[in-house]
């Protein structure tokens, strides 16, 4: 009976010291640097708001946020990474909302899915997009942009961050509404895009007000419109798609972070609380604002729902606009 009694509390004992391990173990997270996986190249608004909370995540973890670009595939490779890692909270992604939910109607199999494959986090920023065309252009407003396209069908040609990107969207939404005729170049993310646009290789590009504000500010780019009902603080000076009689071109780009499905709820939930935080800075809000974005806080649940609804809403439109990935 002794030896039983024993056997017992010595398994007892062991219990209670696993249990005990595992949740010193799991108290710990972070213990190791978290990255942060961006599916497109540097210098675009999805890079922008990744790093834009790195820093703060950081402090505020005590842990390195790492920034792990991953362009290609229109997303999809980065999306694929994050997807397949372990669902422990060390990587996540940084999702763009052209990607996110415009992939998945786009691509007959994109190797990720939207609902199953990721667990939302946390924060939504978001931005409508500029109609911006290159320095050299000889138009200085919708119009004569417009006019300037009819007048040379097929001379003109777009960017975008790839094919079925809301970039790729907007520019083929603008097509039908103008009755014009302009090229589609795909690239790798919006920071490659801009630099082409820049050096007069590409002639416009429909793109999140992070990209080129600071180009537009500085008469390296000139800003057409903006794809919202109300004038950006940031440009005020360029009209409304509304104001120039394109009302249908209205959109907005939302970024947004998720990890693996099946991350455990206590991490997910840190992260968010602690994002939370960061989000509340005066400098952070205003690095945002002046460069064109939105913030808003989530949670998980609400960008759950968020997520299920815009993936449902940008099918109806690519499917309205009879708009492919090619």
């Amino acid at each position: 009976m002794q030896r039983r009694q024993w056997i017992m509390s010595a398994m007892g004992a062991l219990m209670a010291l696993a249990c005990g391990q595992a949740a010193m173990a799991q108290a710990k997270f972070p213990a190791r640097p978290i990255t942060i996986v961006v599916p497109s190249a540097p210098g675009g608004t999805t890079d922008f708001t990744a790093r834009l909370i790195a820093v703060p995540l950081s402090r505020a973890l005590g842990q390195p946020v790492v920034i792990d670009n991953k362009p290609g595939g229109s997303g999809n490779i980065g999306n694929q990474l994050v997807a397949r890692a372990k669902p422990d909270g060390y990587t996540l992604l940084l999702a763009f909302s052209g990607f996110q939910v415009g992939n998945p109607h786009l691509f007959k199999n994109t190797g990720w899915d939207p609902i199953k494959d990721f667990a939302p986090v946390s924060m939504r920023t978001r931005a409508p997009q500029v109609v911006t065309v290159r320095a050299g252009l000889p138009v200085n407003n919708m119009r004569e942009l417009i006019a300037y396209a009819k007048a040379n069908p097929g001379r003109l040609n777009y960017a975008s961050s790839g094919a079925g990107s809301i970039q790729h969207i907007a520019g083929e939404l603008f097509k039908q509404m103008t009755g014009t005729f302009i090229t589609h170049i795909p690239y790798r993310g919006a920071g490659p895009a801009v630099q082409d646009l820049l050096g007069g290789q590409v002639d416009m590009f429909i793109t999140t007000p992070a990209s080129v504000v600071q180009h537009i500010k500085a008469d390296k780019l000139k800003g057409l419109a903006v794809t919202s009902t109300t004038r950006l603080g940031s440009l005020p000076q360029v009209p409304t798609t509304r104001e120039v009689d394109l009302k249908d071109l209205t959109l907005d780009s939302w970024f947004a972070l998720y990890a693996p499905a099946g991350t455990p709820n206590d991490v997910v939930q840190l992260l968010n609380t602690e994002i939370a935080k960061v989000l509340t800075s005066p400098d952070l809000r205003k690095r945002a604002e002046d460069a064109g974005t939105l913030i808003e806080h989530m949670t998980p649940a609400q960008l759950g729902d968020y997520t299920r609804k815009e993936l449902a809403y940008w099918g109806r439109v690519i499917q309205e606009g009879k708009i492919t990935a090619d």
